[in-house]
């Protein structure tokens, strides 16, 4: 294997940052790290810069670090079925995972469905719903699907909690999960997950609670930043 320096490794200029599908103008290593979104903090008036460069460029510069022994695999965040269809008419390594925002209220089965058929893992983030949400102003607690009666109904039916209702779900859809807590009973919570299953009805009074409303929306929060860049119509 070559020796790899940090001034060797591939350049990519940022067209998928904090996991989003958004091209920004370069920020060198060695002037900021990790970038964030904000261009230059200390301007008059910080914001975004938005740059056209292509997925494809940036999928390159990705593809090259595999051979290098700097990722063992790849994949995208916040894709849907048109981006994934894009990338995989020319990606010589296919994304091996798709992470985007999954639960009960943004269930997304069509890109399920799409990613099963491609042999590309699910990653679901917020998993629970709204709750990360809340303190960043981008959901209201009346928003949770915690609190949601047919979430409930259905916990205590089975003897969990409304959390371990929904990430059992999540399994049963082939979802990599990521649930988020600080506190200790809920973590364990969180992994008792094996001694109760969803059955067809159970599954399907799930499905019928799909809103798709999403909590994360780069099209809303980054015009706080400066730039109006929707990747959902």
């Amino acid at each position: 294997m070559p020796q790899v320096t940090r001034r060797s490794r591939p350049r990519v200029r940022r067209p998928v940052h904090g996991a989003l599908p958004i091209a920004l103008k370069y920020v060198d290593f060695e002037t900021r790290y990790p970038p964030e979104w904000i261009y230059d903090p200390t301007a008059a008036e910080p914001k975004m810069e938005l740059v056209d460069v292509p997925v494809q460029e940036t999928w390159g510069a990705m593809e090259a670090l595999v051979p290098l022994g700097l990722a063992r695999h790849i994949g995208v965040c916040n894709f849907q079925t048109a981006g994934l269809r894009d990338l995989l008419s020319y990606a010589t390594i296919p994304p091996d995972v798709l992470q985007v925002e999954l639960h009960p209220y943004c269930q997304q089965p069509q890109l399920l469905r799409f990613c099963a058929e491609r042999g590309i893992a699910v990653t679901g983030f917020s998993p629970l719903g709204s709750s990360s949400y809340v303190e960043l102003g981008g959901a209201t607690a009346e928003d949770s699907a915690l609190t949601d009666p047919e979430v409930m109904r259905m916990a205590a039916d089975k003897g969990v909690s409304a959390a371990q209702l929904i990430l059992r779900w999540a399994l049963q859809r082939n979802i990599a999960i990521i649930p988020k807590s600080s506190k200790p009973e809920r973590l364990a919570q969180n992994i008792d997950l094996d001694g109760f299953e969803l059955n067809q009805a159970d599954m399907d009074a799930m499905a019928a609670l799909d809103k798709r409303r999403r909590f994360n929306d780069p099209g809303v929060f980054c015009v706080g930043m400066g730039a109006f860049c929707p990747i959902y119509d």
